[in-house]
């Protein structure tokens, strides 16, 4: 099922797919149209920034509005609509998570930003002026040190760091309460245990006990990340897969509920029908109407 949407590399969005670069940035004026799918997935991080206008993006069939003084982050595997953006001034920031960690002793840095790698939160973030302007003298220093002819990536690579830790501060000055870093650690260990493992069927205690905690630990834990409990998280990442198949396949609903491994269909759409408000047949024909006759 991996196969349904193309995944692409940073190398792809500059149009030289068989680049291996790993960090990338660049204003929209500057960008060639990339030659993407319309609907795809990342390899990689990609932060926008946009200094004026207006814009819609979509992750995995929730719509977002960029504005001015506005960034917005996506993560590698969701699933992202390319929007237009030549109506827009502002830019691009494409990194992996190697470039991210290289020589770093704490391999959990990126696990530890609440704003990456996370479903539950709003990827767009609106900054007050005062903000965005520090976070645009970081992203003109990144601008500069990308187009000498000696980059040096050690520099990229601490500059991107200060970035990310700007963002990650604006972002908690807006909270009254801040979670632990461990919170959101163990909050991607375990979604990322999901992605791997949900056609498997498992339950909330068998995922607690492959990352060492108990039941009660794990369930606190995301419930206190996600607002939802670990059990409804591990179903919610099943049924974004069915959207994907009612979606973009010729799948019955009985065999989508099969390849899911829930094999009762009745079952399957009394619990699509909880998480989206939607009959999966309802869905299939609105959203295959939407992407498959463009």
């Amino acid at each position: 099922m991996n196969n349904l949407f193309p995944y692409y590399s940073i190398g792809h969005f500059i149009n030289q797919p068989e680049s291996k670069t790993e960090f990338e940035i660049t204003r929209f004026d500057e960008m060639e149209e990339p030659e993407v799918d319309d609907v795809h997935r990342h390899t990689f991080y990609e932060i926008l920034w946009v200094d004026a206008g207006v814009s819609r993006q979509i992750i995995d069939y929730v719509e977002y509005d960029l504005s001015e003084n506005s960034l917005f982050f996506i993560s590698p595997g969701q699933l992202h609509e390319f929007e237009e953006w030549q109506p827009l001034r502002g830019g691009t920031i494409m990194f992996t998570s190697d470039f991210y960690l290289f020589n770093q002793q704490n391999q959990e840095m990126l696990f530890e930003l609440s704003f990456l790698d996370n479903v539950y939160t709003n990827p767009g973030l609106k900054l007050n002026r005062k903000d965005y302007v520090d976070i645009r003298r970081t992203i003109d220093l990144l601008i500069t040190e990308n187009k000498r002819t000696d980059r040096s990536a050690p520099i990229l690579q601490s500059y991107l760091h200060v970035l990310l830790t700007q963002i990650q501060r604006s972002i908690n000055l807006q909270y009254e309460q801040v979670l632990p870093k461990r919170y959101n650690v163990l909050y991607k260990q375990f979604q990322t245990l999901i992605d791997e493992r949900f056609l498997e069927n498992k339950t909330a205690r068998d995922y607690a006990a492959m990352l060492n905690v108990t039941g009660h630990h794990l369930n606190h834990i995301i419930k206190q990340v996600t607002g939802k409990t670990a059990t409804e998280v591990i179903r919610s990442r099943t049924m974004l897969e069915a959207k994907r198949l009612l979606t973009f396949t010729d799948f019955t609903v009985s065999e989508i509920a099969a390849r899911l491994g829930l094999y009762d269909s009745s079952y399957f759409a009394r619990l699509f029908k909880k998480e989206t408000g939607s009959a999966p047949v309802d869905f299939k024909h609105k959203m295959s109407e939407k992407y498959r006759t463009r």
